[in-house]
């Protein structure tokens, strides 16, 4: 498998270290890539084998020493993954102002911040890949998740942008849109009354996703056999953007 991906020593580098990105971190060094992490927090990155790094992607000084001091670890850059994101649920006069750019800043600003690096690392190999973690909130318009949505609206469009001006230097980004996973940044919505079956109604495949199929549509991405992708949201939803 990892010859037919092509990530056989693909120097990999995950943002975010929660229940994906720690997924994601197996997945890569499964498929024989190197892979450098980093996360705001330390104990999750204690359990992963992989070079990692502390950091908050709220500062994008912090965002762009983190990605040079992964590419300096790792003898250069082949992929990023944007796998960070934050979410509160409630109705939109509910938001106060930090509440904006709380999520604003993690969610989209240091999207812009470690891929802006990182495509600077990859510039002059004639590949590379990026890929966002998106939502399909950033399609549909589900009640209380203004500021989430926006940002998730926002990784879409900023995806595209990244795409077209790539393209001509083998520069691919994508996008992954997970519908409903059970994660630590689900677990207590969904433990909420009635929510759970509320959801699972409008899912056509009828359950919730599992952390471990988003592995495999982002190593496709990653991966030598997607060259050609490009510019495209990938909804791993069980079919919840059909309804």
């Amino acid at each position: 498998m990892s010859d037919w991906l092509g990530l056989d020593g693909a120097r990999v580098l995950v943002a975010g270290a929660g229940s994906i990105g720690a997924e994601l971190v197996r997945g890569f060094a499964a498929a024989g890539a190197r892979v450098a992490v980093g996360d705001v927090d330390g104990e999750r990155l204690a359990q992963l084998d992989a070079t990692t790094f502390e950091v908050d992607v709220r500062s994008p000084e912090a965002c762009r020493d983190f990605v040079k001091g992964a590419s300096d670890a790792l003898g250069g850059l082949d992929v990023f993954v944007h796998c960070v994101g934050i979410n509160d649920r409630r109705p939109i006069e509910d938001y106060g102002d930090e509440d904006w750019e709380s999520m604003l800043a993690v969610n989209l600003s240091s999207a812009f911040w470690l891929a802006q690096a990182a495509v600077a690392e990859m510039r002059g190999q004639a590949s590379g890949r990026v890929i966002f973690f998106s939502s399909v909130a950033g399609q549909l318009g589900h009640r209380h998740h203004g500021p989430y949505a926006a940002t998730k609206g926002g990784i879409n469009q900023l995806m595209k942008v990244m795409a077209n001006e790539l393209a001509h230097e083998g520069i691919t980004v994508n996008a992954i849109a997970p519908g409903y996973v059970e994660t630590e940044l689900t677990r207590e919505h969904l433990a909420k009354p009635g929510v759970r079956d509320k959801l699972l109604s409008l899912i056509p495949a009828g359950r919730f996703g599992t952390t471990a199929e988003l592995v495999g549509p982002v190593l496709f991405l990653a991966s030598r056999q997607a060259g050609f992708v490009t510019g495209h949201v990938l909804y791993v939803d069980g079919g919840r953007t059909t309804v």
